[in-house]
């Protein structure tokens, strides 16, 4: 991840857009690996006093605002807290969906077994999560998530919880990668050459984020996994366009236009 350019989208005298790749951790990683604000002051000196606002977990990609100045990291840091910011996630899923929208009300606490996990906790803190499908190829699904709180692992958690688990996810779902064999009914495997996956990472995108003060969201594209796995979902389906709750949502998300 240190290798590649981190695409920034927007940038200003005081704050700074980005699309996080998957696999870049925000903080400082256990493993040793660079984080992201190492990566980005690697990549431009200018982005050496850069300051967190809002956290995404390592294996999420997609849209984070970076403060330039501690008055700027207030300000965005108190918006966020105040619900004021709207984040939209993309994610495929796996399961059958008995309705095409809803709102998740769990409360979640940290697993007592495995610290590293999130699980339905009564005690725990308010969660909730607004979904709604965005199309159904069958098996995979493309669902939008708006979260209203920030709880860690919060759409994980609670996909999981309504049977709407992502398609890859090593903590929550399957780790089995997504391929076009999966989804491609004549599929013409070669003989001794091991099937490349469409995607085999965190199904969960940080797609669209909209501060107050700005006219348009930000948006961050799908990286070519992403994207291509949506295509071939949306090619190879058995519903073919039918498969969309909204006529023209793949191209639009294809195109990176706002939803």
């Amino acid at each position: 991840m240190a290798n590649k350019a981190i695409e920034i989208i927007y940038s200003d005298e005081n704050l700074l857009v980005i699309n996080k790749p998957s696999g870049i951790s925000v903080t400082k990683d256990r493993g040793g690996d660079i984080d992201l604000l190492d990566a980005l002051s690697k990549q431009d000196k200018n982005y050496t006093e850069l300051r967190l606002i809002h956290r995404l977990d390592k294996l999420t990609s997609g849209v984070m605002i970076l403060a330039k100045n501690p008055e700027t990291q207030s300000k965005y840091s108190s918006l966020f807290e105040k619900r004021e910011v709207k984040k939209t996630y993309l994610l495929l899923a796996t399961g059958f969906a008995g309705k095409t929208k809803g709102i998740v009300r769990t409360p979640l606490g940290r697993d007592r077994k495995d610290p590293t996990k999130m699980r339905f906790d009564k005690h725990g803190k308010r969660a909730i999560t607004q979904w709604s499908v965005l199309a159904d190829f069958g098996f995979y699904i493309l669902i939008k998530a708006e979260p209203v709180t920030g709880r860690t692992h919060q759409i994980r958690v609670h996909m999981k919880e309504i049977g709407l688990p992502l398609a890859v996810d090593p903590l929550y779902g399957g780790t089995r990668p997504i391929l076009l064999s999966d989804v491609k009914m004549r599929y013409n495997a070669k003989r001794g050459v091991d099937e490349k996956p469409l995607i085999d990472r965190l199904t969960l995108h940080a797609y669209q984020l909209q501060l107050p003060g700005f006219e348009t969201p930000f948006i961050a594209e799908l990286d070519n996994n992403f994207a291509a796995t949506i295509k071939m979902l949306y090619k190879h389906n058995p519903k073919g366009s039918q498969a969309e709750i909204e006529a023209g949502i793949i191209a639009k998300i294809v195109e990176a236009q706002p939803i």
